[in-house]
């Protein structure tokens, strides 16, 4: 008798097989549903940091016009920010303000065209997007509302 009861008492302490699965199962949804909401949070991540760049680089190239007398050309491009320019028009009064023009969230450069496609008076910065082809539904403008 003495025996019998150890036996159920170890059987009732532990869990069973199916037990164990189910609750494996319960995980493997609840860790599948939280990485598909962070994958949508980093994407949002991404266009926010886009946005970011915009601005940094919009203050960069405001700051060369002021010194420069204008904004580079499409042909200097964002380079002009880190290097002082050797095609016309030459800067009169250069200074380097940027150390380094970052990549894109996607790991791409940003684009540059001045002037811009949308508001001739104003540069325009490009971001290719996620697929880094430039010209199609999810390229990034500065030119863009809110740079969508």
């Amino acid at each position: 008798m003495k025996h019998h009861r150890s036996i159920r008492h170890r059987v009732a302490a532990g869990f069973t097989l199916l037990e164990m699965v189910i609750v494996l199962g319960i995980i493997a949804v609840l860790l599948g549903g939280s990485i598909a909401l962070i994958g949508g949070v980093g994407d949002s991540a991404k266009i926010q940091q886009v946005r970011a760049d915009f601005t940094s680089i919009g203050s960069a190239l405001r700051s060369y016009k002021i010194n420069a007398g204008n904004f580079p050309t499409t042909q200097q491009g964002l380079k002009a920010l880190v290097e002082k320019p050797t095609t016309t028009p030459k800067p009169d009064d250069w200074t380097q303000v940027m150390s380094k023009i970052p990549m894109d969230p996607w790991r791409n450069p940003y684009g540059y065209k001045f002037p811009g496609s949308k508001n001739p008076a104003e540069f325009e910065i490009i971001s290719k997007g996620p697929d880094g082809i430039e010209g199609n539904e999810d390229d990034r403008s500065s030119q863009d509302k809110q740079g969508e």
